[in-house]
């Protein structure tokens, strides 16, 4: 049909949500605010991990979570429990944050004062991955349960995040996994991704998870 204008809907959508998450990271640069992307499918221990993580470093930053869900505030309530600051994100069926709505959290967080949020995205590994929502790193866990084959499943998380946290270790000797195969794998995809073994339930590991978040929240409130 000669004359039929076409619109390319999917490409427009992610060139107009990547202007806005490079503006806000811009505005967390103006405030010396790291904000860090959170990223699983569901059962992997990120709010588990999360918890790791503000015991951790808690007493060396001000931190503040945002708990994104499609309609649930039970992540939100166990966070609250560790004293920091920390708000619901209902995203009315969405399977993902984007730029915009994370940058609505933020404001709703009341961050300004803040060195370091977590955003715990919604739990899954395709749609997370698409969207950029202006964090200034972007973190995914695997857990040992869910199998080594996964970067060859979801290739474009693993080309995304820059650090791999592979959660429950405790359980390696009960699982099929291989940690050798799944590092070949996401470095294959993404040779720059810091991979860090973690148990979130023990506590192993998660000293080195917590340094790699310091330096890089060093680094951020350090550029010019």
């Amino acid at each position: 049909m000669s004359g039929l204008k076409v619109v390319e809907i999917k490409k427009s959508v992610f060139e107009d949500n990547d202007r806005e998450a490079a503006r806000v990271r811009d505005e967390l640069k103006d405030k010396g605010l790291f904000l860090l992307n959170l990223m699983s499918s569901p059962g992997s221990g990120k709010t588990t991990t999360l918890k790791r993580t503000i015991e951790a470093l808690g007493d060396e930053m001000k931190i503040g979570v945002m708990e994104a869900d499609i309609d649930s505030d039970v992540d939100a309530k166990t966070i609250q429990e560790t004293g920091v600051k920390v708000i619901q994100i209902h995203t009315g069926g969405m399977c993902h944050l984007d730029a915009g709505m994370t940058e609505q959290g933020l404001t709703e967080l009341e961050a300004r004062d803040l060195d370091l949020v977590i955003l715990e995205n919604v739990g899954n590994l395709v749609c997370p991955a698409e969207f950029d929502t202006g964090a200034v790193k972007n973190a995914m866990i695997l857990s040992v349960p869910e199998g080594d084959d996964k970067p060859l499943k979801y290739p474009l998380m693993f080309q995304v995040a820059d650090v791999l946290i592979i959660n429950k270790t405790d359980t390696m000797g009960f699982f099929d996994f291989d940690m050798s195969v799944v590092e070949k794998r996401a470095r294959s995809l993404n040779p720059d991704i810091e991979v860090i073994p973690i148990s979130a339930k023990t506590g192993d590991g998660v000293e080195k998870w917590a340094d790699w978040l310091r330096r890089e929240v060093r680094a951020w409130k350090s550029r010019p």
